[in-house]
């Protein structure tokens, strides 16, 4: 069981040693710094989201978070909805849609949330912890999915319409997703069950709060974003000159 806890992040952080457990991957650090660069050279449309995308991703892979996930289910899973619901925004506003999408709207919606549940399956969440090049796989479709999703919904040549289902369709399938993990009546992520008792929790409180957190503020994002489309939409255009 501890195999697929040190694929990446390490053994699983205890109260003891989690802020002493900062990450410092080289390629990881390098990546940050490709990505930190291209914000600063100006090749992103907005650099105030491309720095706070940054900062994001600095707390989920450089922090001690990195190193909480490998201990509770819970924490793997506030990393994954920082990922998707606040990272993925802020990477498509910094690096938005500059051509028109050629996938449809509902197909990215569609690819996104089965990425969602594929990885919140048991086996292909072990699966996805127990080497390196998994874990990456892991992270990098979540993010990916999730950008390539954001980008069409904020695209300027978006209607609010079908923007606004798509938020409504990701927030309903993410409720479902954490309602199933609310609800299930024993622990299924057998992986974080050895570690859950330093951290004064049994696996299936923790199983059951990482459910609440996909259920509740994961959505707050999509929330916020769908208001603000149809507000934007509803305000009296100014008549051109």
């Amino acid at each position: 069981m501890m195999d697929f806890m040190i694929a990446y992040c390490g053994p699983a952080a205890v109260p003891e040693d989690f802020w002493s457990r900062w990450n410092s991957d080289p390629l990881l650090l390098v990546a940050l710094s490709v990505l930190a660069f291209a914000v600063a050279s100006g090749r992103s449309s907005d650099a105030r989201a491309g720095w706070g995308a940054i900062a994001l991703m600095g707390i989920v892979f450089v922090s001690p978070l990195c190193a909480l996930s490998s201990a509770l289910f819970s924490a793997r899973v506030l990393h994954h909805i920082i990922l998707i619901s606040a990272v993925a925004p802020l990477l498509a506003r910094a690096f938005p849609q500059r051509r028109a999408n050629r996938v449809p709207l509902a197909t990215l919606v569609a690819a996104h949330a089965v990425i969602l549940w594929l990885w919140h399956a048991p086996g292909a969440y072990a699966w996805g912890l127990a080497s390196v090049p998994a874990y990456w796989l892991m992270q990098i479709s979540l993010l990916g999915s999730a950008w390539l999703m954001w980008r069409a919904i904020l695209a300027p040549a978006v209607h609010s319409g079908p923007a606004l289902l798509a938020l409504a369709a990701t927030i309903g399938q993410m409720g479902l997703l954490g309602a199933v993990i609310v609800f299930a009546s024993v622990p299924l992520y057998a992986v974080h069950i050895a570690s859950t008792a330093s951290w004064g929790l049994t696996p299936l409180t923790d199983q059951q709060l990482a459910g609440l957190l996909m259920w509740v503020p994961a959505m707050l994002p999509y929330l916020g974003v769908g208001l603000w489309i149809a507000w934007s939409s509803l305000r009296p255009r100014e008549p051109a000159l």
